[in-house]
């Protein structure tokens, strides 16, 4: 299987998510959109690859919003044409976080902010808990998804929908690829600021995700594994 993985930010490896598409055979390849050098002015050029060449698309988080185009640049209307031909050939998405919202937007749904930010670990409430598990998941966004026409709503908590299934495709709102590496690079590209803005305490979060690292590895793998079940490419 080949899978295309954007990461529309280079401080957002893709950890667990990444490591389980290996484990189940596949030839991954990462796009990286917006550069370090280029993470607060982002509107970057960017060639995506036509998705009829790949088996599956991973569409990664980042830290803005996805009708932001004035702040983003114009690449993100070409990952949305990639993500409605990839659903519309048949080529299965998994969206996370901005990527979910991407999907969502992609398909006739739309984004909006959220009625407060989540940053954090959060439960959430599922109804196909062999697909989606109730987690903790850990949660970094200020926008939420308004689902697109036909989709089916998995999971949700009191902020808004956490995942939703449409044909092939999956999107989550949550993000499973999150490791302490992976945070503390956050913390550092204004992580540190949004926390204590929301009157979190940063050295908590990141002690709380040390200690859930080893489970939410383990809940990484299965939503994976899950995920590759119902795109029917295992």
């Amino acid at each position: 299987m080949r899978a295309l993985v954007i990461e529309h930010d280079a401080v957002s490896p893709i950890g667990p998510v990444g490591d389980r598409l290996v484990h189940h055979g596949c030839d991954v390849t990462e796009l990286v959109v917006v550069p370090a050098e280029r993470h607060q002015a982002p509107g970057v050029e960017v060639d995506f690859p036509d998705p009829d060449g790949w088996d599956l698309i991973v569409a990664m988080g980042a830290p803005w919003s996805v009708d932001d185009e004035a702040a983003i640049g114009a690449w993100i209307t070409g990952e949305l044409a990639l993500l409605r031909k990839a659903h519309a050939i048949g080529v299965p998405v998994l969206g996370i976080c901005f990527g979910g919202q991407a999907l969502a937007v992609a398909l006739g749904g739309r984004v909006e902010r959220a009625p407060r930010p989540e940053i954090g670990w959060v439960d959430v409430e599922t109804d196909e808990p062999t697909l989606v598990g109730p987690g903790p998941w850990f949660q970094y966004h200020f926008d939420r998804w308004v689902m697109p026409p036909g989709a089916i709503e998995v999971a949700r908590n009191e902020v808004g929908p956490q995942a939703f299934r449409i044909g092939r495709s999956l999107g989550v709102q949550f993000h499973p690829e999150i490791t302490v590496r992976e945070l503390e690079l956050w913390l550092s590209y204004d992580g540190d600021r949004d926390m204590r803005r929301l009157g979190l305490d940063p050295d908590v979060v990141l002690d709380r995700t040390r200690a859930m690292a080893p489970a939410a590895e383990r809940r990484a793998h299965d939503l994976m594994d899950a995920f590759l079940r119902h795109a029917e490419l295992v």
